[in-house]
């Protein structure tokens, strides 16, 4: 017995696995790894989820209004492997914290973590090395 298998079946087959494939990318591929800043606000959510941890702070601006900035990171293994877990971030929220981080490329209020700085003053900084091919 033939089995016949639709072109349309292969065809989306392909498309989700480069879609997965593409989908882990280096940093410098969103983010412009030049563009370092510093932003203290408040921790308002943190989401725990794979590919990489988002963290979202409240900052206010100089005329007072606040920005509602998003943080991605590393992913959550990553962050168990250091010894710190969600908890961790979960207590550190309606506090304040200062973010060390890349603007994304594409403008906005959205970059990557590099530096976590707890109300403590314990903080967490994520070595980012580009590969040799990284613009």
């Amino acid at each position: 017995m033939k089995h016949k298998i639709s072109p349309i079946l292969i065809t989306l087959a392909l498309l989700f696995a480069a879609g997965r494939v593409c989908a882990h990318h280096s940093p410098s591929a969103v983010f412009d790894m030049s563009k370092q800043f510093t932003l203290t606000g408040t921790l308002t959510k943190v989401e725990w989820i794979n590919p990489h941890i988002v963290v979202y702070l409240d900052a206010k601006k100089e005329d007072g209004s606040v920005e509602n900035w998003k943080f991605e990171s590393n992913p959550p293994s990553w962050f168990r492997r250091v010894s710190l877990g969600r908890d961790d971030f979960a207590k550190a929220i309606g506090q304040t914290v200062t973010v060390d981080g890349v603007r994304a490329k594409a403008g906005g209020l959205y970059g990557y973590l590099l530096k976590i700085t707890f109300p403590d003053g314990n903080s967490l900084e994520l070595v980012f090395k580009p590969s040799g091919n990284a613009q």
